[in-house]
């Protein structure tokens, strides 16, 4: 299966999602992330935290969702809100497109104790996702059971 996060900058939470859900998945997922408008640079604070819990770092880019024209997702999952409310390119026709709302804990300001909880909040909701997602049929769940599924995972949050 086949996964593209998106975010509107892909510098925090689609990044954190690609690594997370590579790392766990373990070949079962391919999963990369992509903007509408990325930053050109992934978020330090989003590196140093991947890193702390022992998620694999490297080749993770900020990159625009135009460079994945050929990627051919099973999955489109948006990460922001304003990413949801974005009209996506043409390329990714039927692909399945479900909204997985996260906060952003780059934004944040605080003790830098709150802000790696915030990152730590994050990431652990994108580990629950995953390892629920990791829990289903992956070889047989496409289309509309595929975005069914993809929706329950991100409502029972």
């Amino acid at each position: 299966m086949k996964l593209l996060f998106i975010c509107t900058h892909n510098r925090c939470r689609s990044i954190l999602s690609e690594a997370i859900t590579n790392h766990l998945a373990d070949g079962k997922i391919e999963a990369c992330s992509a903007g509408s408008q990325p930053s050109g640079a992934v978020h330090p604070l989003s590196i140093q935290y991947l890193q702390a819990r022992g998620v694999p770092v490297d080749g993770l880019s900020s990159q625009s969702w135009d460079d994945f024209q050929d990627f051919n997702p099973d999955a489109v999952i948006t990460v922001c809100d304003s990413a949801a409310n974005e009209s996506c390119p043409l390329w990714f026709g039927d692909n399945v497109k479900v909204h997985w709302g996260l906060p952003d804990p780059s934004k944040l300001s605080g003790t830098d104790e709150e802000i790696r909880d915030a990152f730590f909040a994050v990431m652990d909701t994108i580990e629950s996702r995953v390892h629920r997602l990791l829990a289903l049929d992956l070889d047989t769940l496409r289309g509309a059971d595929l975005e069914r599924a993809l929706i329950a995972i991100a409502e029972d949050q």
